[in-house]
């Protein structure tokens, strides 16, 4: 793994808690300037503050991506603020207790888990595909597999509990990773890869979950060899990140041992194309992008 960072620039989501939060430090002790994305304000100064006398610099950016304008502003503020980013990494992620919608009346988890990776994208892509080693990097999740992406219930209108919800999320994670990988031109250095980062009970991913899920999260973690720690978790992550292997291998879905197969509607192209353009019309912008750099 690349060890010095100095001249990466590293938009992380979700970078205030969990193993995104280890990342978050341990790339800027590497050298990198990070922008942690997180709506919690105090986290993120106390991350700050945490930093201050590594090697590199985290900058944190408050923004709660369930809400599109919002996604945009942060896309507006990362573009003067940052002459240019290296990596475009969605962390961030949730699994809400019962359904619910965004303030833009999106289902709550599609929202934030899918839909604000979509749009982030869509609206920071020209400004990192000129790096000298472009990435996108999706965290998703092996629990995918229990989940079918029913394309005419995509908000989850049938009553579904809140871990199929997050499995549906992390199932369109993968499908957008492959199909981005597909759109890119030939002549794009863009890769763009998802990571499973292992099962971390210690999270709080579930925390507004029903206590029957948030038990059988906890029954699973005390289960030997099963629970993955936050260091390794965040490790998996930033192999993706910024190791030279991921530098130009791309639209892979990657696990502990490498990159693998994932669900066959993740890789279905009627399926993923489906998806992309009902995403473009969830988020109000056309659906062929990205548009060619060169004909």
């Amino acid at each position: 793994m690349a060890d010095d960072l100095s001249a990466r620039t590293i938009l992380l989501t979700g970078g205030t808690s969990g193993f995104g939060r280890v990342a978050a430090l341990d790339l800027a002790k590497r050298g990198a300037t990070v922008a942690v994305v997180g709506r919690d304000e105090s986290k993120g100064a106390t991350l700050v503050e945490r930093s201050k006398d590594l090697a590199g610099t985290i900058a944190f950016h408050q923004a709660d991506l369930a809400s599109q304008s919002t996604v945009r502003s942060l896309a507006a503020t990362v573009e003067r603020e940052y002459d240019q980013i290296d990596v475009l990494a969605h962390n961030a992620g949730l699994s809400a207790g019962s359904r619910r919608e965004s303030p833009d009346g999106i289902e709550l988890t599609l929202a934030v888990n899918h839909l604000a990776p979509y749009l982030l994208t869509y609206e920071l892509l020209d400004h990192f595909c000129d790096a000298p080693d472009p990435r996108v990097v999706v965290t998703a999740s092996d629990i995918h597999r229990r989940a079918t992406l029913d394309l005419d219930d995509l908000q989850l209108m049938d009553g579904s509990d809140s871990l199929d919800a997050y499995a549906r999320s992390k199932l369109a994670n993968i499908a957008f990773t492959i199909e981005l990988d597909d759109r890119l031109p030939d002549d794009s250095a863009v890769t763009v890869n998802c990571v499973h980062p292992g099962f971390i009970p210690s999270t709080d991913l579930f925390r507004d979950a029903p206590l029957r899920t948030r038990l059988l999260v906890r029954i699973a973690g005390l289960v030997p060899g099963v629970a993955t720690s936050k260091q390794a978790a965040a490790d998996r992550l930033q192999t993706l990140l910024v190791d030279p292997q991921y530098g130009s291998v791309s639209g892979q879905y990657v696990g502990s041992d490498g990159p693998a197969d994932p669900a066959s509607d993740a890789t279905n192209q009627v399926v993923r194309r489906r998806l992309w353009e009902m995403s473009a019309e969830l988020v109000g912008i056309p659906p062929d992008w990205p548009t060619p750099r060169t004909n």
